[in-house]
């Protein structure tokens, strides 16, 4: 954005503001450059089923000690070792395969 803001610049503004104010935004926009890019190297991408861990979902099919939970907007099939009704909030522990591991949160 602010490289198209300098280009603009460049052609409206007298002879010497013109260049002083494109340069000064040209370096602007490199030192956004590079800051966004120090941010963004260090973060780990994390993509798939593995982001639902930890999240909370409702039970829609009864847990006994299999059944499904609605999470993010999905359906998946889940296991509850202690049980869930229709109904309750259950935490996401973990997944295996396509089957969530859950526990009922109080």
């Amino acid at each position: 954005m602010l490289i198209i803001v300098a280009l603009i610049l460049l052609f409206v503004l007298p002879h010497p503001w013109n260049v002083i104010v494109a340069a000064i935004v040209a370096v602007v926009w490199f030192g956004e450059l590079y800051l966004w890019n120090r941010t963004v190297r260090g973060r780990r991408r994390v993509v798939g089923a593995q982001t639902l861990v930890g999240m909370i979902g409702e039970v829609r099919e009864a847990c006994r000690p299999k059944g499904q939970v609605f999470v993010n907007g999905e359906l998946w099939e889940a296991r509850c070792e202690a049980g869930a009704d229709p109904g309750t909030q259950v935490k996401v522990l973990a997944i295996n395969g396509l089957t969530l591991e859950v526990r009922p949160e109080p």
